[in-house]
């Protein structure tokens, strides 16, 4: 089986979930036997082409021009990776080898929505998140554009991936997606990358960058964004410092934090809240190592890994019941979960994680044994590659496979003369031409910190 996996993202390019899930999902796949391809957006920290250890090959396509706003560069990455991937599909066609698209949210759906009428291959699709949950509702031109573009994703889909039964549900009452046509598949987590061996001398010392000895860390680790909830957390800190003052909120994340920064000056909170910026890799997984209890407030969440990591550093997660993440953190088993967009109510577990700390860790120890049972990733891995296997399964006994221009049915040779898509491949491939480097990068809300991170020692 060969996936093309069509993402906007991909690391050492981070602007969301949406990197590390497919970095993650890809890695495994390929232990399965799956020949993966990613194609995503050029960064200027990694090589327009590159087969990775694991074996995953990575195709990194450059914009034509510079656009003009978001969805304008979307457009442009979807008809980069559109000819991208007809020039690898010409040189695999005549292997006939078992080949699907996988479109991660509406970012991908162009290219994958013109690439399967051409060729007549199916897509597999997975719908991370939604415009109107992030935001209530559509408001906007902007939101009701991607509104439909994840109507449209749901639609061409053969079958969709969601990663929660909350994201199930949203499918269906948002896109009416028939029922049946969703399959759930958790997002996970590399728990190995957090239980490393640390001498307690270096926790210490990394510690009281932020916190004095006695002090406990609450830490948050989001984007600045409304639906993760750190106002929230930042009007519950009153509350929890009445109870427990010697406590310090570390927030964690890239983005706007301006607002947030004058909340906290105005609130008198400046010597108890601490903003560490954006944090990558092993400088994350130490944080989360030196606090006390880590908190997830978010209004809107179609899962949750950050709640994952925390789990899997082995600290007490406090989070709202918000989306996905009931059904990560069960409430007074594996953490706490408090009623979201509620201040006193996040306040309550805080205080309830650190005035308790035998509980909290006993909880902990059991949300780190879920991880094995419930998101470890080659099990979730398997379950994606059974679903590529139905779907092929399914296709070869459509009429789509005898329409198709794969070498599947008869007739194959002659539908792609018809369609002439080599001569589309050429013609792609001819106007594949590379923008100087400096001019395809295009600066993003989270990319500033993501950069920094990538470039510090």
């Amino acid at each position: 089986m060969r996936v093309m996996m069509l993402s906007w993202e991909y690391p050492p390019r981070i602007v969301g979930g949406i990197s590390p899930h497919v970095y993650e999902l890809s890695q495994e796949l390929v232990k399965k036997g799956v020949d993966v391809h990613v194609i995503t957006k050029s960064t200027p920290l990694a090589p327009d082409e590159e087969t990775e250890s694991s074996g995953v090959h990575v195709h990194r396509v450059h914009l034509d021009e510079v656009p003009n706003d978001f969805i304008h560069e979307i457009q442009l990455l979807n008809l980069a990776t559109e000819r991208r991937v007809r020039k690898l599909l010409e040189d695999w066609r005549p292997g006939g080898q078992p080949t699907v698209f996988h479109a991660h949210d509406w970012l991908s759906l162009d290219a994958a929505r013109t690439l399967k009428y051409e060729y007549k291959l199916p897509i597999i699709a997975t719908l991370h998140a939604t415009e109107w949950g992030r935001h209530g509702g559509i408001f906007t031109d902007t939101s009701q554009y991607i509104a439909e573009q994840e109507f449209w994703l749901t639609y061409e889909a053969w079958r969709l991936i969601v990663c929660s039964e909350f994201m199930h549900g949203e499918a269906v009452r948002l896109f009416n997606c028939p029922f049946d046509k969703v399959d759930v598949v958790f997002n996970g987590v590399n728990a190995e990358k957090f239980q490393f061996e640390w001498a307690d001398e270096a926790r210490d010392t990394l510690r009281k960058q932020y916190a004095k000895p006695d002090e406990k860390i609450v830490i948050y680790v989001g984007r600045f964004v409304r639906e993760k909830g750190i106002q929230v957390l930042l009007n519950a800190a009153h509350v929890v410092l009445a109870d427990q003052p010697n406590t310090k909120f570390l927030i964690v994340g890239g983005g706007h934090r301006e607002r947030f920064e004058k909340f906290v000056d105005w609130a008198g909170l400046g010597d108890r809240v601490v903003f560490a910026g954006f944090k990558a890799n092993r400088a994350l997984h130490e944080l989360y190592r030196c606090a006390d209890v880590a908190v997830f407030p978010s209004l809107y969440e179609p899962f949750g890994i950050v709640a994952l990591e925390g789990m899997a550093a082995g600290v007490p997660v406090v989070s709202s019941d918000a989306g996905g993440l009931k059904e990560i953190v069960i409430h007074e088993e594996t953490g706490l979960t408090s009623f979201a967009n509620d201040p006193s109510s996040l306040a309550w577990a805080i205080r309830e994680a650190l005035n308790n700390p035998k509980k909290s860790r006993e909880m902990a120890l059991r949300a780190q044994k879920r991880l094995d049972e419930d998101f470890k990733w080659s099990l979730l891995a398997d379950q994606t590659a059974a679903i590529y296997d139905r779907v092929w399964s399914e296709f070869l006994e459509s009429y789509w496979a005898e329409n198709t221009v794969w070498p599947v049915s008869p007739g194959a040779e002659e539908r792609y003369q018809l369609m002439q898509l080599a001569e589309k491949a050429k013609a792609a491939d001819a106007i594949s031409r590379p923008m100087p480097r400096h001019s395809n990068f295009i600066v993003e809300e989270d990319d500033v910190d993501e950069i920094a991170a990538y470039i510090e020692p």
